[in-house]
C-alpha cells in the first residue's frame, strides 16, 4: 500500500454532482464487473456469516446449561467451526476479488491520468503547481484504491450488520433491543467524536514539536549568521516560546486523554453493564435465558460499534468524492492534438522559411498586457537569425510560439508558407528544436538525456551525436562514460556539461529549425567557448534563431532582429547597425561593454 498522504484531500459532496463523478469511474470498473460482482457476493456472505456467529455461540452457552448436554452441544460447536470456515473462505476471497478489481481499474486509471495530463498545453501548467498535479495521480488515486477495495466493502458490511443485527436482536428481546438502543449508540458515537477531537490534539502537538525542529535546523544551518549577529538570546527565546507552547498543548491533550479514558470506563462500560443489568432482570422473569442474553450483548455491542463507524465511512466517501472530482477536472481540460507517427508526411516537411504577418499577441492569463505587437518578419531557410533585446522585450514569446507552446492568431506565422495552425502539431515540433538556458536533464545516465532527442537512436548515433557537442572531452572522464547517472535534474553535472548534454540530444534530433534561448549566458569563459562551437556545428545545414545575451556570440548573426516592448524596431546585419547613430543595437552593444 502507498504511503502517500490523503489527510488533506479535500471533502466531496454526496450530491448529484458528486455521484456523476463517482458514476464516471464506471467505464474502469465496467471490463472486470464479473470479478467485482463476485466480490460483493462473498462479501454479503462473509457478512452474513459474522452475524450468524454471536447467535450460535449464544446457542453453546444455552447447550452448556442443558441437562442433556453431549450431542447438542457437539453439534452446536460443529455448527461454529462451519461458520468460522465459511467466514474465512468467504473473506479470503472477497479481498482478492475487490484488490484484483480494484488494482486493475486503476491502473487503467492512472494510465489515461497521466496520458491526458501530459497531452495538455503548456498553459494549463503555468496556471498550476507540480506538486499539486502529482496529487492528482497520486494522493488521490491512492483515495480510490482505499474506498474501492476497503470504503466500500465496509460501508456494505456496516449496512447488513447495522441492519440483520437490530433485526436479530429485536427477535431475542424487542424490549431489551429499545433499551439498549437508547444508550449503547450514542455513547458510542460520542465516543467516536471524542477520540477524533483527541486525534486533532495529537496532530496540533506534532506540528508544533516539527515547527520547533524546524527552528532548531534552521539556527544550526545559519550558525554563522546567528553569530555574526549575536542573535543567540534571540533564537533561544524564539525556541523557548515553542518548547513552552507544545508543554501547555501536551498538558491539555493529557486532560483531554484522562477525560476520555474516564469515559470509556464510566460510559461505554457502564452502557454495556446496564444492558446486562436489565437483561438479568429479563432473565429473573423469565423473558430471556443466559444464552440468548449473552448473544444479546455481543449483538448490541457490533451494532453500537457499527453505527459509531459510519461516521468514518461517511468522511471517507466524502473525501472519495473530491478526490473523484479533482481527478475528472484534469479530463475535462481539452488536450493538445498529439499524434504518434513514424514516418514524416512528406506535405508537412518544412524547408526553414519562416514569416510572421502582422503578428500580435497577449498571454491569456494576462489579457491587459499585449506582449507581442505587429511583428512583420521574413526568416529564410538555413539563415542564423538573432534576437536582441532587454528582458521583456519579446523574445522568448517568440521561441514558444515557434514550437505552437502558445497559440498565435491563424494567419499570423507560417512555415513553407503554410500556416502554422495547418501543421500536424506533432509534425510540427518535431521538426524544431529548443536549446534554452536552463537545462532540464532527467535522472538517469547521460546516454538516456542525449537519446531524449531521437529515443530509437544506435549506440553509435549517441556517440557521434555527443561527439559533435564536444560532450566526449568530460563523458569520457567518467568512470561508467555514458552510463554515468547524471542525478536528478542533471545535478551531478557542470552547467556547460548539461548544456552540451542539451546539444547533443538536438543534433541527434536533426532538426530543419533550431532555437537558442541563451544557451551560453550562464558559463564560463572555456565552457562557453566549447558550446559555441558545438552550436555552431549544430547550426550549420539548418535555419537558427538565437535568442542572446551575450551580444559578442551574434556578430556573425546573417541577421540580428532588435526588439523593444514587443515590437521590432530594428533589423539587419552587425555592420549595417552599427552604423546606425544612436540605434538601439548599438547603444545595448556599448552598455554592455562599458559593463
Amino acid at each position: 500500500m502507498s504511503k502517500t498522504d490523503t489527510s488533506n484531500v479535500p471533502k466531496g459532496k454526496i450530491n448529484k454532482s458528486g455521484i456523476a463523478s463517482v458514476l464516471r469511474l464506471y467505464k474502469y470498473i465496467k471490463p472486470h464487473r464479473g470479478q467485482y460482482f463476485l466480490g460483493v457476493f462473498f462479501l454479503f456472505g462473509s457478512s452474513l456469516a459474522s452475524l450468524a456467529f454471536p447467535k450460535l455461540l449464544g446457542d453453546l452457552v444455552n447447550a452448556g446449561n442443558s441437562t442433556t448436554l453431549g450431542q447438542t452441544l457437539n453439534q452446536t460447536a460443529l455448527l461454529i467451526v462451519i461458520m468460522l470456515i465459511l467466514q474465512a473462505v468467504f473473506s479470503y476471497f472477497r479481498i482478492v476479488l475487490f484488490v484484483n478489481v480494484t488494482e486493475r481499474s486503476l491502473a487503467s486509471l492512472r494510465l489515461d491520468s497521466y496520458r491526458h495530463l501530459i497531452k495538455l498545453p503548456i498553459q494549463f501548467f503555468e496556471k498550476r503547481r507540480v506538486g499539486e498535479l502529482n496529487s492528482r495521480i497520486s494522493a488521490d488515486v491512492v483515495l480510490l484504491h482505499e474506498t474501492m477495495t476497503t470504503t466500500l466493502a465496509e460501508l456494505i458490511r456496516q449496512i447488513i450488520v447495522i441492519i440483520g443485527g437490530v433485526t436479530l436482536l429485536a427477535v431475542i428481546s424487542i424490549k431489551l433491543t429499545g433499551f439498549m438502543l437508547i444508550i449503547l449508540p450514542p455513547t458510542m458515537i460520542f465516543a467516536r467524536f471524542f477520540g477524533k477531537f483527541i486525534r486533532k490534539f495529537s496532530k496540533d502537538v506534532q506540528s508544533k514539536l516539527a515547527d520547533s525542529n524546524t527552528i532548531v535546523e534552521e539556527t544550526l544551518q545559519g550558525i554563522q549568521s546567528v553569530k555574526v549577529f549575536t542573535n543567540e538570546y534571540s533564537e533561544i527565546a524564539r525556541y523557548k516560546k515553542k518548547t513552552i507552547e507544545i508543554a501547555d498543548l501536551g498538558m491539555t491533550s493529557g486532560k483531554y486523554r484522562g477525560a476520555f479514558s474516564s469515559f470509556i470506563i464510566l460510559g461505554l462500560f457502564g452502557a454495556i453493564s446496564a444492558v446486562v443489568w436489565q437483561g438479568s432482570r429479563l432473565m429473573q422473569a423469565g423473558e430471556m435465558i443466559a444464552g440468548d442474553l449473552f448473544s444479546f450483548v455481543i449483538y448490541s455491542v457490533f451494532v453500537g460499534g457499527t453505527i459509531s463507524g459510519l461516521a468514518t465511512v461517511y468522511a471517507n466517501f466524502q473525501k472519495f468524492i473530491g478526490a473523484t472530482e479533482d481527478l475528472f477536472k484534469i479530463f475535462d481540460e481539452e488536450p493538445e492534438d498529439i499524434q504518434n507517427f513514424t514516418e514524416l508526411d512528406p506535405n508537412f516537411r518544412m524547408n526553414g522559411e519562416i514569416s510572421f504577418r502582422k503578428l500580435n499577441f497577449v498571454y491569456p492569463s494576462r489579457m491587459e498586457q499585449k506582449v507581442l505587437n505587429n511583428i512583420n518578419l521574413d526568416i529564410k531557410s538555413n539563415k542564423m537569425i538573432a534576437l536582441v533585446g532587454h528582458s521583456g522585450a519579446g523574445k522568448s514569446t517568440i521561441a514558444s510560439l515557434l514550437l505552437m507552446l502558445h497559440l498565435p492568431p491563424k494567419n499570423t506565422l507560417f512555415f513553407n508558407q503554410i500556416d502554422s495552425h495547418d501543421f500536424p502539431l506533432s509534425a510540427l515540433r518535431s521538426q524544431i528544436s529548443l536549446v534554452p538556458q536552463d537545462i532540464f536533464l532527467f535522472g538517469g545516465t547521460i546516454s538516456e538525456n542525449i537519446a531524449y532527442g531521437k529515443p530509437d537512436a544506435s549506440e553509435k548515433e549517441i556517440y557521434e551525436a555527443a561527439q559533435n557537442a564536444n560532450a566526449l572531452e568530460f563523458i569520457n572522464r567518467f568512470s561508467e562514460k555514458f552510463d554515468t547517472i547524471v542525478g536528478e535534474r542533471g545535478t551531478q553535472l557542470s552547467v556547460g556539461q548539461r548544456q552540451r548534454i542539451a546539444i547533443a540530444r538536438a543534433i541527434l534530433k536533426d532538426p530543419k529549425i533550431l532555437i537558442l534561448d541563451e544557451a551560453t549566458s550562464s558559463l564560463d569563459s572555456e565552457s562557453e567557448k566549447l558550446v559555441q562551437e558545438a552550436l555552431e556545428k549544430l547550426m550549420n545545414g539548418r535555419t537558427s534563431i538565437v535568442i542572446a545575451h551575450r551580444l559578442s556570440t551574434i556578430r556573425k548573426a546573417d541577421e540580428i532582429v532588435v526588439m523593444e516592448q514587443g515590437e521590432i524596431v530594428e533589423q539587419g546585419t552587425h555592420e549595417a547597425l552599427m552604423d546606425i547613430e544612436d540605434g538601439k543595437y548599438k547603444n545595448l552593444i556599448q552598455l554592455q561593454y562599458s559593463n
